[in-house]
């Protein structure tokens, strides 16, 4: 039984990385940057007003208040093409062009403007209301590196700098299979032994927020034929496949000898984890196989910390760990023997600091309360942390 570091080096080491697109900036958003994104031109391109006011040269406001004459105006995207003289002024408005000779903006609430000429009521030092050209960014400086995790403030610096689409990491193609004959269809009515399939849903969603398309196939029973069927006609299609249920080691926990019958090289079925422990991760050629529990919490957990750093990965980006934060626990938390428990918590912002508080669960099939989860607190196997102690923790990106 691996521990959870050992694991995700495993999978980081088995990973590949997918290939690239072009797509249009405003669809780049979550999207993984496979291009350095430079700087085609100084940003601002021109020395700019920050304010609406008055454009003049600071020596002339030394002794204000002083009275100087109006010999244009500069607006955005229409600047004044003259050159300032001593003695005058150029009414400017915010984000044009600071005109030649100019060297100072002075604030309207400081200007009185009287016909030709406007009254300057107080002194203006050099520099004042301007941002110089290139202050902001210099021609040649990359702005954003390859492997950026895109935000939507990311995607404002390829506008700017003249390109319309942008090269990103193809996204994981991911089949969910769900397994097992005690489940059936969300939409359907279970037997008196069945449950409704909860975790296809759920692990669809968590495709999608980590930047994989998932696709959700039909149940398949406890059968190793059907079940090894399945996994070989999916090799073909996709880059990730994910199975729930069958990986403990009952007489019906078939996935890991699934796995081997379509060929996959199996690199380890247990992980040192509550919840999440029998894990079951594998590969052939470049397709990525994961076994999770079928409880719905340790299929959560598990994907979280397994299946979302493998996912983001393949599309390239630098950082694919979470780091956790420091936050207090809100009450006892206690781990299991011999594995770290990664206990869901709600996490609060209080004045105390974080506090991560946690649930009211019946264990690892309450999906019901594992709803009200927002975080992740870690407790090292066999230790209990007190009430108001420091606990590690990790927020979840729902």
């Amino acid at each position: 039984m691996l521990s959870l570091s050992n694991a995700l080096r495993i999978i980081r080491r088995e990973t590949p990385r997918l290939g690239t697109e072009k797509i249009e900036i405003e669809l780049a958003s979550d999207r993984i940057l496979a291009e350095d994104i430079l700087a085609d031109s100084d940003m601002p391109p021109f020395d700019r007003s920050q304010m609406d006011g008055f454009a003049v040269m600071s020596k002339d406001t030394k002794n204000a208040p002083v009275r100087l004459r109006l010999v244009g105006e500069s607006k955005a995207g229409r600047g004044w093409n003259g050159r300032l003289s001593p003695g005058e002024a150029v009414r400017i408005m915010t984000g044009a062009r600071l005109p030649l000779g100019a060297d100072a903006v002075q604030k309207l609430e400081l200007a009185t403007e009287s016909g030709n000429y406007v009254t300057i009521a107080e002194p203006v030092e050099k520099g004042r209301f301007v941002v110089k050209r290139g202050a902001e960014t210099k021609a040649g400086t990359t702005c954003l590196r390859v492997g950026r995790h895109l935000t939507a403030f990311d995607l404002a610096i390829p506008a700017a700098f003249g390109k319309r689409k942008i090269k990103v990491y193809r996204r994981p193609e991911i089949v969910i299979i769900p397994t097992g004959s005690e489940i059936v269809p969300p939409a359907s009515r279970p037997g008196r032994d069945q449950i409704r399939d909860s975790n296809s849903q759920m692990l669809a969603a968590l495709c999608r927020k980590a930047g994989g398309n998932p696709h959700i196939m039909p149940i398949v029973s406890d059968e190793l034929s059907e079940i090894t069927s399945e996994l070989k006609n999916a090799i073909k299609r996709f880059d990730v496949i994910i199975t729930t249920g069958g990986v403990s080691v009952g007489k019906y926990d078939l996935t890991g000898k699934a796995f081997e019958n379509a060929g996959a090289n199996i690199y380890f079925d247990r992980v040192k984890l509550k919840p999440g422990k029998p894990v079951t991760f594998g590969k052939k050629g470049r397709v990525l196989f994961f076994g999770l529990p079928g409880n719905p919490v340790s299929a959560a957990v598990s994907f979280y910390l397994l299946v979302r750093p493998a996912l983001r990965a393949m599309q390239g980006e630098r950082y694919v760990s979470d780091s956790p934060i420091p936050a207090l626990a809100g009450a006892n938390l206690k781990a299991v023997r011999g594995r770290d428990t990664y206990l869901p918590v709600k996490v609060k912002f209080t004045a105390k600091g974080i506090i991560a508080e946690p649930l009211r669960w019946a264990g690892s099939s309450d999906f019901v309360s594992m709803a009200g989860a927002n975080g992740l607190a870690i407790v090292p196997s066999d230790k209990t942390i007190a009430a108001g102690e420091p606990v590690s923790l990790i927020t979840l990106a729902l």
